[in-house]
């Protein structure tokens, strides 16, 4: 049987500094102690944007205040921790330095394991932390850097079913409230907007929709939004509102098409365990209310369980990446060398043949 386990998380992959300490039992039942998150939105935002200098020297000024804070909310000391969990990547490699390097100074120090956590793989196993789902599930990522469909079979067996050819879903939500003038970060700014506005005033493009391939791309919505901001400009608040409205409708058909098509795979290829099979929704889009509405009734339609954590746990936090390091630790997996390094781009899936190419740090999806 599992022991009692106990870890300190860590998260800097982008621009939220995160501790917490979570606890797992023998029986797989998690306790969150405490879940501190700082977020560098005000450092960002007159930049449209994160800038990865000032995300990394805003993680080196606050983390390791924030490691205290957790602690002692905790009621802990690092003595009654059993291993460090840090994020390895994937993400900006200077914030990826900072927290990595600051878990192995940890665990050197207080002579703890220490496991490099993939940030991806944080999001894929939250769901097993706040609904204590069984494997295997279908998950779907969509965040600024990630849109993927994904089985996952186990901890740390994943298979990579769809991808976006171009842009991440969280990434056409930025780039379209930038191009309407709408505030950083633009995903809440787009879905404030679409609630004043009239979705049916344009019929922008469903990407891939119809085809058999379960994979994704944004690019020429992002383009057909522009075109039609230019054709009408300059722009009303309601036409801006219109336009988010269609824009976010847009998005929900495509992804009805691209996901039903893979809860029918699911159904067809995984074996029947006697649960109701789940689709699980991860990533800081999750948040969006107006697109788990969507998935919500195309799991109901299709006989599925329909699985977001809260929202707190759909952005980047690191009650998720000290869980997914308990989960690792459950499976007897070793810890990971202290020379461990940061990797800016990690897929979960390293088989899956990559849609957009190669860096020099590795596949980009």
């Amino acid at each position: 049987m599992v022991p009692f386990l106990r870890i300190l998380g860590i998260e800097t992959s982008c621009d939220e500094t995160a501790a917490a300490v979570v606890e797992r039992d023998a029986e797989g039942h998690s306790n969150v102690l405490s879940d501190v998150v700082l977020s560098q939105l005000d450092e960002h935002s007159a930049y449209g944007g994160v800038v990865p200098e000032i995300a990394a020297r805003a993680h080196v000024e606050a983390l390791d205040e924030l490691i205290e804070e957790a602690l002692t909310r905790a009621n802990v000391s690092l003595n009654d921790v059993d291993a460090i969990a840090a994020t390895s990547g994937p993400g900006l490699i200077g914030g990826l330095l900072v927290g990595l390097m600051t878990g192995k100074a940890i665990a050197r120090a207080a002579g703890k394991p220490l496991y490099a956590i993939n940030h991806l793989e944080g999001h894929a196993l939250t769901a097993r932390l706040t609904d204590g789902l069984s494997f295997p599930y279908l998950m779907l990522l969509v965040s600024g850097g990630h849109t993927q469909l994904i089985l996952v079979r186990g901890v740390g067996q994943y298979e990579r079913w769809g991808t976006t050819i171009d842009d991440a879903l969280g990434e056409a939500f930025d780039k379209t409230a930038k191009l309407l003038g709408l505030p950083y970060p633009g995903g809440p700014a787009v879905e404030r907007m679409a609630r004043d506005g009239n979705p049916d005033r344009f019929d922008f493009p469903r990407p891939l929709v119809g085809e058999a391939r379960l994979d994704f791309s944004f690019s020429g919505l992002k383009t057909a939004v522009r075109q039609a901001a230019q054709d009408i400009a300059p722009l009303s608040d309601q036409d801006v509102a219109d336009i988010c409205a269609s824009f976010q409708k847009a998005v929900s058909r495509t992804l009805k098409d691209r996901i039903g098509r893979g809860l029918q795979r699911f159904k067809a290829e995984s074996p029947t365990t006697g649960e109701k099979p789940a689709l699980v929704v991860a990533g800081g889009v999750a948040a969006n209310l107006e697109l788990r509405g969507t998935l919500q009734a195309l799991c109901d339609k299709n006989g599925f369980r329909f699985v977001a954590p809260p929202l707190r746990l759909c952005t980047d936090n690191a009650v998720m990446i000290a869980w997914a390091g308990l989960e690792r630790m459950a499976t007897g997996a070793a810890p990971d060398a202290l020379d461990v390094q940061p990797r800016s781009r990690w897929p979960l899936d390293s088989n899956a043949e990559t849609l957009i190419g190669f860096g020099k740090r590795g596949a980009k999806a």
